[in-house]
């Protein structure tokens, strides 16, 4: 039968009917998810494999890829709620899985809602607090949706360009970031539309709720639309209503796998803790890294600047271990390479901020030191949680102050955190006190770092919320400093209460009615009183701050003589609050019980003098003046009052003495009369010298000796070699031949000595032109020069190879 022939020049493309049954497969592979969704109940649901979970082939081969089968409890609970469709809170323990938690049901909603390529828009969000937790949710949302699904998914983090992240929005499906950055592209970037928005999810919510996030999520959530789907997950959930409100959750299910169990932490994590004293914390951690350099080591502390103090500190000492650093002051791509760093090792130590204490996967983490006590119990449980993941061992320590055990180790205990003390072996425990005091004296940039550091930490205790474990006055912050390397603990200006700033500009009948007390860095003063004991409104007028720019130079005018601290201007507040840091000045000790004289010291005014006594001054200081007690401070006028040091030498034996010692009067007496000792010294002197002179005539007298018969020997061999050039070259014998040779060598060896002297000599100096001549003069004395030298003979150059040798051989024997 012959083929039916038609219109067409080519065949149909079969393609195109391939790309027609696909999207028909597809829609029914879509209804036929649709009807086992609906079929799910999450109540009954006892699934524990993935592969009974009604999921499309994209997310389980992808599942497949990164080798995840078997779901843990928080996903076995929630992922079917969330299919549904439900507004969930989750919670379980760090390391229990949450991230795949949420990311799979969000491909599974938004694959079978088709929000698919630019037409579909943004569908949904993942919010997350730190840029490193981010960037680890869209590595996960990576390797399991790159499996055939065609969403495009961004990471939207801080550190990065700008313009790129808007040009990219606009075709964006799934966007993992952070509150901020998330917030500046909703207020700036114009294409970026989130009506379409489907899912909302927060990792760690507990986090991103709080005080530090809650401006930029209530911001955020202005501009979502109000029927969404909404997931918050954490290991330490909360429930508050007025937090879900702000999220507009409805009818939320609460999903908690550990709520029943007996601790809030994994049971495969050891919890120790140690009592510390502030000043021996360094210490103990620097003990601690020299006994576990085969392990991988994550160390917590409170601020950025004493971990970059720790860091370069423990880093020129060379512990041993490979050493990195990590916190928010660093940028986006250094903090990337170091987390990939981190991870990779096997052997390191990492010194971080509560930076790296949230959802961050650090492969087997072998020990958790946290060697400043976490801001409360929650924090504990998230910096513990970077350890024995995924039913793993590990290990985890505290150092705690002896001020902060009590209340510390009640708050861990209503939350139901097993704990255990250690103890040190002091044998072990080494000091750093010396080097770090060295290293801060060689080095004024750790120096500076220390001090930083120390007023970093001071500062967090200050604001911390929970005054019964952080007590402030109980820590010894001299001994603190002095353990940092720092000379003196930096004084630090604290910004006062509301209450301070109510008081100043209340009025002046508030201030007539209050008790004649002010409080200055939250302790109440009595404020001085007139002569008669009663203050009237001339000194109330005079005691008050207000915000006029003479108040300064007013205050200055009627301090006494016996006010204990200078009062500062608002100026100097403002100054001290911008820089906290004040360098340590430096402090001289007044003896209190030389500091009052007689009564008969007293002056008009009924003030004492004081008396310091300086080292190296002969006579005290009197203090009898503030003109006087300026010079404390000047390092240069102190000098002036300092007896004049003297030059020392040393022996061999490295014992001092001066440059010029005297002899002992009584020794010297014994000798002799002055005049007898220096005929004897002479004498003796003259002796020597003559001696001197019978050395030095008879090493000349050899010179000479030797000069005139090497001359000799020459003028006898320059009449053997004419003999022997007028008997027409006769051979001569081997000890004749030798001795020519020898002759050949003596003579070559001159004219090489000559030369070599004559090229080490200096070349001539050029005389300098006279006043009176000018260049032709000087041209005139060259050509003079010149013609002068034409008759002389010519320097013998250097032998530089052996032709050159012999050919000079040859000229003197010829």
């Amino acid at each position: 039968m012959a083929p039916t022939l038609t219109g067409r020049a080519r065949p149909t493309k079969p393609k195109k009917q391939l790309g027609t049954q696909k999207r028909k497969r597809d829609h029914g592979d879509i209804e036929a998810l649709e009807q086992k969704v609906a079929e799910l109940d999450p109540k009954t649901s006892t699934s524990k494999d993935f592969k009974e979970l009604p999921l499309s082939d994209f997310t389980r081969a992808g599942l497949k890829a990164a080798h995840f089968s078997v779901m843990t409890d928080i996903q076995a609970k929630s992922i079917p709620y969330i299919l549904k469709g439900k507004d969930l809170l989750g919670a379980a323990k760090t390391g229990q899985g949450k991230t795949l938690a949420f990311l799979v049901p969000l491909l599974e909603n938004l694959y079978r809602a088709q929000c698919v390529g630019v037409d579909a828009g943004l569908a949904g969000i993942i919010l997350s607090p730190t840029r490193e937790l981010a960037t680890q949710i869209f590595d996960v949302l990576r390797r399991i949706g790159s499996k055939g699904h065609m969403f495009a998914a961004g990471l939207v983090i801080g550190g990065k360009s700008l313009a790129e992240e808007q040009a990219a929005l606009a075709r964006m499906n799934i966007v993992v970031a952070t509150p901020g950055r998330l917030l500046q592209h909703l207020s700036q970037t114009a294409g970026f539309d989130v009506d379409n928005l489907r899912m909302l999810v927060l990792d760690e919510a507990d986090r991103i709720l709080d005080m530090g996030f809650q401006r930029d999520v209530d911001a955020i959530v202005e501009y979502l639309p109000k029927e969404r789907q909404t997931l918050l997950f954490s290991a330490t959930q909360s429930r508050r209503v007025q937090d879900l409100a702000r999220l507009s959750l409805k009818d939320p299910e609460y999903v908690s796998v550990d709520e029943g169990a007996a601790a809030a932490t994994p049971k495969s994590l050891q919890q120790n803790y140690v009592i510390t004293p502030l000043h021996e914390k360094i210490d103990t951690l620097w003990s601690f890294i020299q006994a576990s350099k085969k392990q991988k080591i994550l160390v917590f502390l409170s601020s950025a600047k004493q971990v970059r103090f720790v860091y370069d500190s423990f880093r020129h000492m060379q512990p041993g271990i490979p050493l990195l650093h990590l916190h928010g002051s660093q940028k986006q791509t250094v903090r990337l390479e170091i987390t990939q760093k981190f991870s990779a090792s096997k052997n390191s130590c990492l010194f971080a901020t509560d930076v790296a204490a949230r959802g961050l996967d650090f492969p087997a983490v072998d020990w958790v030191v946290q060697v400043d006590c976490p801001e409360d119990v929650d924090t504990y449980i998230h910096r513990v949680g970077r350890t024995a993941r995924y039913e793993r061992d590990g290990k985890a320590v505290l150092f705690l102050a002896p001020s902060e055990e009590e209340a510390m180790l009640e708050r861990l205990m209503q939350k139901k955190v097993p704990i255990e003390r250690i103890n040190i072996r002091q044998k072990k425990l080494q000091s750093l006190k010396n080097q770090l005091q060295n290293m801060c004296f060689k080095d004024p940039q750790l120096k500076y770092l220390g001090q930083k550091a120390f007023v970093s930490y001071v500062r967090s205790l200050y604001l911390q919320h929970d005054k019964a474990v952080f007590k402030l006055s109980e820590y010894d912050l001299e001994e603190f400093a002095a353990s940092l390397g720092l000379p003196g603990a930096p004084h630090i200006k604290f910004m006062k209460g509301e209450n301070v700033k109510d008081r100043k500009n209340a009025p002046r009948y508030v201030l007539s009615d209050s008790e004649d007390e002010e409080e200055v860095d939250g302790v109440a003063k009595k404020l001085p009183k007139s002569k008669d004991g009663v203050r009237t409104k001339h000194d109330r007028m005079f005691e008050r701050t207000n915000q006029d720019v003479f108040t300064d130079h007013y205050t200055k005018l009627i301090r006494t003589e016996d006010d204990g601290k200078k009062p500062e201007s608002q100026a100097d507040t403002a100054a001290n609050d911008d820089d906290d840091f004040l360098s340590v000045k430096r402090r001289i000790p007044v003896d209190e019980d030389l500091s009052e004289l007689d009564d008969d010291s007293d002056d008009d005014t009924g003030s004492k003098h004081k008396v310091v006594d300086l080292p190296g001054a002969v006579t005290p200081l009197i203090l009898d003046s503030k003109r006087r007690e300026k010079l404390l401070k000047s390092k240069k006028k102190m000098l002036k009052l300092k007896n004049r040091g003297s030059k020392i030498l040393f022996d061999d034996e490295g014992n001092a003495h001066e440059v010029y010692e005297l002899e002992d009067e009584d020794a010297f007496k014994a000798k002799g009369e002055a005049e007898e000792q220096r005929q004897r010294f002479l004498a003796t002197e003259r002796e020597r010298v003559l001696k001197e002179d019978v050395g030095d005539k008879e090493v000349e007298r050899a010179r000479k000796k030797a000069k005139k018969e090497k001359k000799k020997r020459r003028a006898a061999e320059a009449e053997a070699e004419e003999v022997d050039e007028s008997d027409g070259g006769v051979e001569l014998d081997g000890a004749a031949n030798e001795d020519a040779f020898k002759a050949f060598l003596d003579v070559t060896q001159d004219v090489y000595d000559a030369g070599a002297e004559k090229d080490a000599s200096p070349p001539p100096t050029k005389r300098p032109k006279k006043w009176f001549e000018d260049a032709s003069d000087e041209e005139a004395g060259e050509r003079t020069r010149k013609r002068g030298k034409k008759g002389k003979g010519r320097a013998v150059e250097q032998p530089q190879t052996l032709e050159d040798l012999e050919a000079m051989a040859s000229g003197l024997l010829g």
